[in-house]
């Protein structure tokens, strides 16, 4: 059997205050007719990522409207996620390709993972491209297979797209954050496709409310100086995240602002091999400079670190140069703190430039907004303000459960 992931219990209740009472009865309405519908979510991994912070909040949601959902993570060595982590690059666009071997060890793992599935559910729902091509060995394991894409593919290598295409093709729906990520070759007959942004639970430990008084009691245990201003990136250790860009940008604020601190704050992904060593390029880089913290999880970085290092910050940074979606965006701009964004991906459905945030091409750029927003205390609550209602309307975990059972109840 493939490892189950337990997780807590959550009720769409009290969530009502944020989302309003409309959205929670037509979930209910949905629900309904989905009474006891058996639902399987296979991912690569249960830790350091969007699509595993997701999932955490989802299950139990499903569970606690009527959906009998189950979470599963597959089985997997250092070999495969080394290919998968190539392939994950190379579909968003780097210049990389899978050899024949790197595709015999995909194969390999996806075939032995689907001999580990169990069987009798109504969905399978497949978490990105890891586990892709587990539905070709087993497709009567469920009577309906969805593929989950949190990737960017707007750009992506074609050799490598033309490799997964084969695996993704046979599914009975595929779901995208945004239509622009939809590949070609799925042209519309086989899977159907559907366009559903991701969300944040603002109930969990990350994105709950902390006191100013109990985020800057936090960042001061980790040496940042709480009376001083603060830049912060919340992301992966990734080279499409550009740490070293934003560290660019902060030498830029402190030419004119000697003052401002800087933390690169992130967790190491238990399916992304490159991420120490791209952790420890962006430690080389920061030239010992104390005024730049790098840190992950095995700082004792958790949620509530990530939350009070976001609430404190005067600025907050997602500088990605390719992005799916961009959870990270969405956090801090529920936090209402004044962000400024890569103009890739999924970050410019979540800021409205100039109005939710900033959105930037270039260290440059990112510099000059981080200092008009540091000098500008009011133009900073005014964009943490309009950012934070744009995330309730939008991007909270319940509008995302409600999409998810409309897909149920379409396929049923």
């Amino acid at each position: 059997m493939l490892q189950p992931v337990g997780v807590g219990h959550k009720s769409l209740a009290d969530y009502t205050h944020l989302v309003g009472r409309p959205l929670v009865a037509e979930i209910k309405e949905l629900a309904e007719q989905l009474q006891g519908l058996k639902v399987l979510h296979l991912s690569a991994t249960a830790f350091g990522g969007g699509v595993s912070e997701i999932l955490y909040t989802l299950v139990p949601l499903m569970r606690d409207v009527g959906i009998e959902a189950e979470w599963e993570i597959m089985i997997g060595r250092e070999e495969f996620y080394n290919v998968t982590k190539l392939m994950h690059n190379s579909l968003q666009g780097a210049d990389q390709e899978i050899d024949a071997d790197g595709w015999r060890i995909y194969e390999q793992y996806n075939r032995m993972n689907a001999d580990e599935l169990s069987g009798g559910w109504d969905v399978i729902i497949v978490h990105d491209p890891q586990p892709a091509a587990v539905r070709q060995h087993v497709p009567e394991k469920a009577r309906t297979w969805v593929w989950r894409c949190h990737i960017d593919l707007s750009t992506p290598n074609l050799h490598t797209m033309d490799g997964l295409i084969p695996f993704i093709k046979d599914y009975d729906g595929a779901v995208f954050h945004l239509q622009q990520y939809v590949p070609a070759a799925l042209d519309g007959s086989s899977p159907h496709v559907y366009i559903c942004p991701p969300a944040i639970d603002p109930l969990s430990p990350k994105n709950m409310a902390l006191s100013p008084e109990d985020a800057a009691f936090v960042c001061d245990q980790f040496g940042i100086d709480v009376d001083r201003p603060l830049m912060c990136q919340v992301s992966r250790f990734d080279p499409w995240k550009d740490p070293l860009g934003v560290i660019d940008a902060y030498r830029s604020v402190t030419a004119e602002l000697p003052e401002v601190q800087l933390a690169l704050v992130g967790s190491m992904a238990t399916d992304d091999p490159e991420g120490w060593e791209f952790f420890n390029s962006t430690l080389e880089y920061a030239q010992g400079d104390p005024d730049i913290k790098i840190l992950n999880n095995l700082n004792n970085v958790g949620a509530i670190e990530v939350n009070a290092f976001q609430s404190q910050a005067d600025v907050v940074i997602q500088k990605s140069t390719r992005e799916g979606f961009g959870l990270t965006v969405t956090e801090a701009l529920w936090k209402a703190r004044p962000f400024i964004g890569g103009d890739v991906g999924g970050i410019p459905l979540q800021v409205q430039n100039g109005e939710t945030g900033f959105l930037v091409k270039t260290p440059e750029e990112c510099a000059e907004r981080s200092l008009e927003i540091l000098r500008e205390p009011d133009l900073g609550k005014k964009l943490g303000r309009a950012g934070k209602e744009h995330v309730r309307k939008h991007f909270l975990t319940p509008r995302l459960l409600r999409d998810w059972l409309r897909i149920f109840a379409e396929s049923k």
